[in-house]
């Protein structure tokens, strides 16, 4: 079986808290060119990296991070 790709909210989260990719990049330990990555779904960040951005913009991973719904062919 097949995972969907792994989508996200960040940009959602971070635009609603005001805060620049830049802030969020600085809290999360994380370059801004990685948090523009995430927003653009380009790159599927370790672990770390998630909690990391959770906790940064203090909402679950949940509210932040999903699974794509594939569809059996």
């Amino acid at each position: 079986m097949k995972r969907g790709k792994v989508l996200n909210n960040v940009r959602l989260h971070r635009r609603m808290l005001e805060m620049t990719q830049e802030e969020l990049a600085e809290q999360a330990g994380v370059h801004r060119q990685t948090i523009i990555a995430i927003e653009k779904q380009k790159y599927e960040p370790a672990i770390g990296v998630v909690m990391a951005i959770s906790k940064a913009l203090n909402e679950p991973i949940e509210a932040l991070f999903y699974l794509e719904d594939k569809k059996e062919t």
